[in-house]
């Protein structure tokens, strides 16, 4: 085989024009746009069908956050505080090294909690601005995944496969609907600085293309004066040295493309025009100093502090205005082994505010009902104390059989989703496996997660794998 001989072979007019392109009239298009100065209006390429959001603000709460203490009440587990989980409820269910060797002993919720909203949601009575949102909030009990360990299960929930290497959602997205703005990426992430984060790192293929074009790629903001590294001018380079500099080089790579046929040529001649306009939209979009007063109150003094939870939230919203298609914020260290009540108060406090001002903003600026806003972590945590009951030092073990997570806006249904039993062990019904929820987020952008493939290695990939089914129940 010779991939130069073939693609040589391939590039017929009728190639070109048709399965190369969008055809003739995309063509003539492209033409019209570059004489009038503007970027390519083909930015829904092969939507399926009209869609309920534009965009996906993704708050990942990485480590796994609790269930039983934030957000699934079960006052009747109280009853069996200190027995041993019965072998009917845990059905073989795999626990983790770290409690293998303990009794596997039951603890309702050390948290407290309370009705909030006209719906009267029991929620933890650390979830106060999370409980003034709640009739806006689609709460779904029962997420289901088949990871127990963290990096498998985060990249299970992102990519759809528990082993590294696939698109992620963002990715997929991109991949699928282009992006409204041309000045900054399509996919960016965004991480907050928490200094107790444990020993979770958050890994770059969680928002890695795969196999899909680079140009896919999640870029990551960081928090320091630069947010995008080398991205400005070294001494001694001008603006328009630059542009010489980058003309001359497209010019070479086009040459190249032409006559390889690489796709990873043209992304990189789009990357390093996207890197020139990101040199004025980046500083513009990180001057967070010219919010008013009102918008910080809304989202609390921490706003204040670039890498805080609450600096990465507003400048999502940001974002959002901004047209960027997935919009990714990780905040890592909820993985509570040990000092579970004294460390979820605080991660509550870190995180409840400002994911609640990020719904209310969106809402009063007109932007909630086209941006789909999703809170949860990789997997839930287990009704048996790990530790003794009692101690400061005890904690919540992994437990992948139901979990919860919430979704705001984009077409979804307020309300409660899904029930898990009297341990918050299993899903008794309406049970969320990921590749459901990840086929529910597809089709509120417009997608249908069995139509939108790649083709790699001989076989048609997709987010969801060969399963997955649109959760209907919860679709406005």
């Amino acid at each position: 085989m010779n991939p130069l001989f073939d693609h040589r072979m391939n590039m017929s007019r009728r190639h070109l024009l048709g399965t190369a392109g969008y055809g003739i009239g995309a063509a003539a298009l492209a033409q019209l746009c570059q004489a009038s100065g503007t970027e390519s209006l083909i930015t829904d390429p092969v939507a399926h069908y009209a869609p309920k959001a534009k965009r996906v603000i993704h708050l990942t709460m990485s480590g796994a956050p609790s269930q039983i203490e934030t957000f699934d009440h079960k006052p009747q587990l109280e009853q069996f505080n200190g027995t041993v989980l019965p072998d009917s409820v845990r059905m073989g269910q795999r626990v983790t090294g770290m409690t293998a060797q303990q009794k596997q002993i039951v603890h309702g919720s050390l948290h407290k909690f309370q009705r909030y909203g006209k719906s009267g949601v029991m929620l933890s009575e650390h979830l106060p601005h999370t409980g003034s949102i709640i009739d806006d909030l689609c709460l779904i009990k029962s997420v289901s995944t088949d990871q127990i360990n963290h990096a498998p299960a985060m990249t299970f929930m992102l990519t759809g496969h528990q082993i590294a290497g696939r698109p992620s959602m963002g990715s997929w997205l991109t991949y699928g609907l282009g992006s409204p703005n041309s000045d900054l990426p399509g996919f960016v992430v965004l991480a907050s600085k928490v200094s107790n984060a444990g020993g979770q790192p958050l890994y770059d293929y969680y928002w890695g293309p795969g196999f899909l074009p680079g140009k896919n790629q999640g870029v990551m903001l960081r928090s320091e004066k630069d947010a995008v590294l080398y991205l400005q001018n070294p001494p001694g380079v001008s603006t328009e040295v630059r542009r010489t500099m980058l003309d001359r080089l497209a010019a070479f790579n086009e040459r190249q493309a032409a006559q390889f046929g690489d796709p990873e040529i043209r992304t990189r001649i789009a990357q390093y025009e996207l890197a020139y306009r990101m040199q004025q939209s980046v500083p513009e979009l990180t001057y967070l100093s010219g919010e008013s007063e009102a918008t910080y109150k809304l989202y609390g003094e921490d706003a204040r502090r670039p890498g805080t939870f609450a600096a990465n939230c507003l400048l999502a919203r940001r974002l959002a205005e901004r047209g960027v298609r997935y919009i990714q914020l990780f905040h890592p260290g909820w993985d509570h082994h040990d000092g579970i009540d004294s460390k979820l108060k605080q991660y509550c406090k870190d995180t409840d505010q400002a994911s609640a001002a990020l719904v209310k903003d969106l809402k009063q600026r007109g932007m909630l009902d086209d941006t789909l806003v999703i809170w949860g972590g990789e997997f839930g945590r287990s009704p048996v104390i790990q530790g003794k009951i009692g101690e400061a030092s005890a904690g919540r073990d992994h437990h992948p059989r139901c979990f919860s997570m919430w979704m705001a806006g984009g077409g979804v249904k307020p309300g409660v989703y899904g029930e898990t039993d009297d341990f918050s062990f299993n899903v008794v019904q309406d049970k969320v496996h990921v590749h459901d929820l990840q086929a529910t987020i597809l089709h509120l952008l417009g997608l249908d997660h069995e139509k939108l493939t790649f083709r790699h290695q001989g076989r048609a990939f997709r987010l969801t794998d060969v399963h997955g089914h649109v959760v209907k129940k919860i679709l406005v």
